[in-house]
């Protein structure tokens, strides 16, 4: 008896327990769609949280894209941007000329030898007295070095470059019949003159196309990236390549005299450039167009030029003599 109904007991337990089994969970089932959120907030928050700065440099970083390097310039490109500017100073400088008073070759060789490391204005004022003194290679081949320094004493350097003077005069009457040679090999076989001085001479004397590669010249040609070169002589080999051998002499005017004008050295006047479009240095100086003007000199600036005696055609008015008031 005792028996029967603990095994009664166990079927019933056993069919509980079975129907247990067959009856729907009441615990929260996992569907296909809660599973799929269940991953996502799971998987976010694995991740750190940003900052707010944080996130906008992340996302400052995303949209800016590093600068393409640009392109290097070819030389036919080259050619044309430098004959374009060549072009624009000419319509600028339509007068652009020597700056060096002078009535022959030989006071335009001893002129230009005097304005190293000076202007052309002081050459200028100090050049009447000494042609007065000594007109010829003879005449100066014979002076007095005391005499001929003091007279120059104005340009600086007065005791090297009366050397150079006394030197080339003698040369000049010793070897080439007190003539002034018009050939660049000759030329620079006298005392105190280099190939800036020799080009000078041929172009304005002779109308031999030359380039003046003075610290203007190089200096601006450097600037709008025609060259990189630094040595005065490689400067003048690329340069020239660049330009047919006609536009040698006046090439040089106008650049020189945009250098001496506008585009200086220190605080250039891009504000006030008549090139400034062309120009890839522009903002180097100063770019408002009033604070510009009040950098221009000589006769852009509506002052006197270097010349005591200039062309018919220069805008500006001359210079005055050494000592002169004002």
């Amino acid at each position: 008896m005792t028996a029967s109904r603990n095994s009664a007991v166990g079927e019933q337990a056993s069919a509980e327990s079975a129907k247990a089994a067959k009856a729907p969970k009441t615990t929260t089932a996992a569907t296909p769609a809660t599973s799929a959120r269940s991953a996502k907030s799971a998987a976010k928050s694995d991740k750190v949280p940003k900052s707010g700065n944080a996130a906008k440099s992340a996302k400052a970083a995303k949209a800016v894209k590093p600068a393409k390097p640009s392109r290097p310039e070819s030389q036919v490109a080259l050619v044309r941007r430098a004959r374009r500017i060549n072009r624009e100073l000419a319509d600028v400088y339509p007068y652009a000329h020597p700056e060096l008073d002078f009535e022959n070759s030989f006071q335009l060789l001893v002129a230009t030898v005097l304005s190293a490391q000076t202007t052309d204005l002081r050459v200028n004022q100090t050049t009447p007295a000494l042609f007065a003194a000594y007109p010829t290679p003879e005449d100066m081949a014979a002076a007095d070095p005391e005499a001929l320094e003091q007279l120059i004493r104005p340009t600086g350097f007065f005791r090297a470059k009366a050397k150079s003077l006394l030197g080339l005069s003698a040369a000049l009457r010793d070897r080439f019949d007190g003539e002034v040679p018009g050939r660049l090999e000759d030329l620079v076989t006298l005392p105190g003159v280099g190939r800036k001085t020799a080009n000078v001479v041929l172009g304005n004397a002779f109308g031999v196309p030359g380039l003046t590669v003075d610290t203007h010249f190089g200096r601006l040609v450097r600037r709008w990236k025609w060259t990189a070169q630094e040595d005065p002589e490689k400067v003048e080999a690329e340069i020239a390549a660049l330009f047919p051998k006609s536009e040698w002499t006046m090439l040089s005017h106008r650049i020189i005299f945009h250098g001496r004008r506008v585009c200086h050295a220190r605080k250039p006047a891009c504000g006030a450039c008549p090139i400034a479009p062309l120009c890839p240095a522009y903002g180097e100086g100063e770019t408002d167009p009033d604070k510009a003007k009040k950098l221009l000199k000589y006769e852009m600036g509506g002052r006197p030029g270097q010349r005591l005696r200039p062309p018919a055609d220069y805008p500006g008015s001359p210079a005055a003599p050494l000592g002169a008031a004002g």
